[in-house]
């Protein structure tokens, strides 16, 4: 089932994709099907009662490593975000006045359903909840080293549109075998697959397990293949994942 996360009708509502449509599935208005249109989309997240931890991997592909000119590592190469970086899908992303390069990444994002703490990889798959896109944009003109991002490349506002969806675990029988592709203006600027991933999710979630606890609501951002370029105000960006959504994103410029 895809889940969304929408402010429609005064409220904050939660629902489901309906044959085209969303559903209301609680409140007042549950029931009730809404066009796609007629909504704000939010990040299709369910509130958590903690602060909610955003794992994002960096060079977790070969051919993006490659195409940094780093050589591929040999263990997860991780760095946390703040959960304001986070907006929803449609909404829009800010370019910073005078930068030279900023780019989109099309990655799988993998929420945490449960408790994970010291998990078995060959377990992993029964602590996650389901699957969203995830544009985790970065912008090189901060960035110091691709190993360690400082917080102006990959923790600002606006720059971490997730969604529409959020699909159930359960109706992703493989997702270390999703097409990713990423559309800018129209045209296909990326294009991979999870299965070119260097450390899978299962590897993940034992990884991080092993030295944190993961919460429910968590997330995981997995990287992303080869096929960066220069966004500029204007553009709409597309970044899709087979099975899970195709979530649009504009730029736009910042205020001074």
């Amino acid at each position: 089932m895809k889940h969304a996360r929408i402010a429609w009708s005064g409220a904050i509502q939660q629902a489901v994709e309906d044959d085209g449509r969303l559903r209301i599935t609680q409140g007042p208005h549950k029931g009730c099907l809404v066009a796609l249109d007629d909504v704000v989309w939010l990040p299709p997240l369910q509130p958590v009662s903690q602060a909610r931890t955003v794992i994002a991997l960096g060079l977790n592909y070969a051919d993006h490593a490659k195409e940094l000119a780093f050589k591929a590592p040999k263990e997860p190469l991780a760095f946390m975000k703040g959960e304001a970086s986070l907006i929803g899908h449609k909404a829009f992303t800010k370019r910073p006045a005078n930068v030279k390069y900023m780019h989109y990444e099309c990655e799988l994002a993998v929420v945490v359903g449960r408790t994970a703490r010291r998990v078995k990889k060959s377990d992993a798959y029964d602590f996650i909840a389901g699957y969203t896109v995830a544009n985790d944009y970065a912008i090189r003109d901060y960035l110091e080293n691709w190993y360690r991002p400082n917080l102006r490349v990959k923790n600002r506002d606006t720059c971490t549109p997730i969604g529409p969806w959020l699909v159930d675990a359960a109706d992703v029988p493989n997702p270390m075998a999703l097409k990713l592709q990423t559309k800018v203006n129209g045209k296909v600027t990326q294009s991979g697959s999870t299965a070119d991933m260097i450390f899978d999710v299962p590897t993940l979630i034992e990884y991080f397990s092993s030295f944190m606890t993961l919460k429910p609501g968590d997330l995981i951002l997995t990287g992303t293949p080869d096929g960066i370029v220069d966004c500029q105000p204007g553009d709409v960006i597309v970044t899709e994942i087979e099975g899970i959504g195709a979530l649009t994103n504009t730029i736009v410029k910042a205020n001074p």
